[in-house]
């Protein structure tokens, strides 16, 4: 993250402009730098822990979940662990399976975590500022695919003050007859679906997730009860997926105003 500017460049700066004392480069040792940034941040320091790519944060799941993730509710809130985990995740272009799934559903499986997946540079500046501010741990789930995609921006996101709240999901397009939820790269499908589904006179409304956990049941909800269908999508396997957490949301809060099944768009259910 130092002297290379990072794996993707994501870093690029911030040695000259904070110094070594702040932006440290560690051995490719997952679970040592994570859990001396738990530690870290236990001592009341603001931690963000890079992972090359999500897949190898599995080294170090032990330290997110058990030693960041619960410890607020064990210590009865006496101990706050504001660190921030983030890198990429999901599909790269032409790698293993090693390296190539999503990581959504297995973080927002945890109570004590928060789980953020930027689509647009928007939310990566506002929801990264978010984290960085958050009391407790966030996972911070980028895409090495947007690294490269450029997203127009307003003068009020290039404010200093600008932040996202966590917790709320953005209409990227409004529309009457279908409900899509999407979050990272899956967002720009979304939209291109829906210019698509335009063309033939069916009006989609896309959600942009970007909060993982917790979720914006409401938006979802509120949505679907206009329009009265729902298409969930997501890279990540199907099975205990995001999606199917929110079609549970549906069920639950507005079964009634299904006018047809849910269907749930994800990867496939092997290796990808």
């Amino acid at each position: 993250v130092g002297e290379y500017q990072g794996a993707y460049k994501i870093t690029k700066g911030l040695l000259d402009k904070y110094g070594p004392d702040r932006v440290l480069d560690t051995p490719i040792t997952e679970a040592g730098f994570t859990g001396i940034g738990v530690g870290a941040a236990y001592q009341g320091l603001r931690p963000v822990i890079e992972f090359m790519t999500f897949n190898f944060s599995m080294q170090a799941i032990d330290h997110i979940i058990n030693s960041a993730a619960k410890s607020n509710y064990m210590s009865a809130g006496q101990i706050n662990v504001p660190i921030v985990f983030r890198g990429p995740n999901g599909a790269a272009a032409g790698v293993g399976a090693q390296h190539s799934q999503c990581y959504a559903a297995w973080f927002a499986h945890v109570p004590g975590l928060k789980v953020l997946a930027p689509y647009s540079s928007e939310d990566a500046r506002g929801l990264l500022k978010a984290a960085i501010r958050d009391p407790d741990p966030v996972v911070f789930l980028e895409n090495e695919l947007l690294y490269g995609e450029s997203f127009p921006v307003s003068d009020e996101v290039l404010d200093s003050s600008f932040a996202l709240p966590i917790g709320k999901a953005k209409i990227e397009r409004e529309g009457k007859d279908v409900t899509i939820t999407a979050f990272s790269k899956m967002v720009g499908y979304a939209l291109q679906a829906a210019e698509i589904l335009s063309k033939e006179g069916i009006s989609a409304e896309v959600i942009n997730l970007r909060s993982i956990r917790p979720l914006d049941r409401a938006a979802i909800n509120a949505s679907v009860r206009k329009t009265n269908r729902l298409v969930t999508l997501e890279e990540g396997f199907p099975q205990h997926g995001v999606g199917a957490e929110i079609c549970m949301s549906v069920v639950e809060e507005s079964f009634e105003y299904l006018d047809a099944p849910i269907e749930r768009i994800a990867g496939a259910d092997v290796p990808m």
